[in-house]
C-alpha cells in the first residue's frame, strides 16, 4: 500500500482588507489594510517588521483554505503566488490597522502597481511578520540612513525613539517632492539628500562618510540598494570597527533584478562580504 508524505506547512497566511489608500508622494503610496482576518497579527516587537505580500498568478485557481505549503507540494513553481516584501509602516492592534506604504515607478512589476489601484475591499493575503532590528535603549546615539526602501523602517524607528535621544538621519529620495513628514520626540538631526539623475546611494555614502562621528556608542540601521549598502558596510564594519550587535544592514534591493532574482542571489552575495571583510579585518574561519 502505497504512502502519502505529509504537506509541509509553512508560516500562517494572513488575510487583509484594503481599508483606504494615500497617495503621501508622487511615488509613495500607504495602503491600510484591515479585517478580523488581522486579528492575532504579532507585529510590534520590532520597527522593521515586514510581510511578504503573495499576488496571484493570473488564472490560476488556489486550493481553499489557502496554505502555502500545499500550494507548494500541489502545484507547479510557475502557478506559485508571486511574493514581494513590504515594511510594516505602521501597526494598531487596538483597531486591526496595518499601514504598508509601496514605492511606485509606473506600470513595471507588481506591488507597486497593485498599491495604485487599489480601493477599499479589495483582498491580499500575506506572510509575516518578520523583522530584527528596533533602536536600542542602551546605544548613546542613533545612525538611520537609507533610500526609499528604507523609509517605512526609518519612520517607524524614530516614532519608537525616545524623547531626547540623539539620532543622525540620513534618507535619499529622488527630489523635494518626495520628502515626508517623520514625527519623532528624538533629538534627530534628519537630512533630506536628493539624488537627481544619480545614482543611488550615491549622496548617502557622502553623507555617511562625512558626518563627524560623536562619542559613544552608536546603533546604526543602514538598508536600501545592496550595492551602497555594501560600501557603507564597508566603512561601518572596517574603517569604523562597529561590531555587527551594533549594526542592522541589509540590501532591501539590488539595481537590475527583481525581488525573486535579488532573493535567490542574496546569500551568496552576503556571503562574499562576509569573506571579503573577514579579511580586511584579519579573521579567520569567519
Amino acid at each position: 500500500m502505497a504512502t502519502t508524505e505529509p504537506v509541509r506547512r509553512t508560516r500562517p497566511v494572513t488575510t487583509g482588507v484594503v481599508l483606504r489608500t494615500e497617495r503621501l508622494t508622487p511615488h509613495m503610496i500607504r495602503v491600510v489594510l484591515g479585517g478580523e482576518g488581522l486579528a492575532g497579527f504579532g507585529a510590534g516587537e520590532f520597527t522593521d517588521h515586514y510581510v511578504k505580500l503573495l499576488f496571484p498568478v493570473p488564472g490560476v485557481d488556489y486550493p481553499e483554505p489557502f496554505d502555502m505549503g500545499v500550494i507548494r507540494a500541489e502545484l507547479p513553481r510557475d502557478q506559485w503566488p508571486r511574493t514581494r516584501t513590504y515594511t510594516v509602516r505602521s501597526w494598531d492592534p487596538a483597531a486591526l490597522e496595518l499601514a504598508v506604504d509601496f514605492v511606485y515607478h509606473g506600470d513595471e512589476g507588481l506591488a507597486g502597481p497593485w498599491a495604485l489601484r487599489a480601493r477599499p475591499g479589495d483582498v491580499i493575503r500575506f506572510m509575516g511578520p518578520g523583522g530584527a532590528y528596533a533602536p536600542s535603549a542602551e546605544a548613546d546615539w542613533h545612525l538611520l540612513a537609507g533610500d526609499e526602501s528604507a523609509l517605512p523602517a526609518i519612520g517607524a524607528a524614530l516614532e519608537r525613539l525616545p524623547a531626547g535621544a540623539p539620532a543622525h538621519v540620513f534618507v535619499e529620495v529622488e527630489g523635494p517632492e518626495e520628502e515626508q513628514k517623520l514625527p519623532t520626540a528624538s533629538s534627530a538631526e534628519i537630512v533630506w539628500l536628493h539624488r537627481g539623475g544619480g545614482q543611488v546611494g550615491e549622496a548617502l555614502v557622502r553623507a555617511v562618510r562625512g558626518l563627524d562621528f560623536p562619542e559613544g556608542v552608536v546603533h546604526a540601521f543602514v538598508h536600501g540598494e545592496a550595492t551602497f549598502v555594501k560600501e557603507l558596510r564597508r566603512y561601518l564594519r572596517v574603517e569604523r570597527g562597529l561590531p555587527m550587535e551594533r549594526l542592522s544592514i541589509s540590501g532591501y534591493w539590488r539595481r537590475g533584478r527583481d525581488e525573486d532574482g535579488w532573493q535567490s542571489s542574496k546569500r551568496e552575495w552576503n556571503q562574499r562580504i562576509e569573506e571579503e571583510e573577514a579579511e580586511a579585518l584579519g579573521v579567520s574561519g569567519s
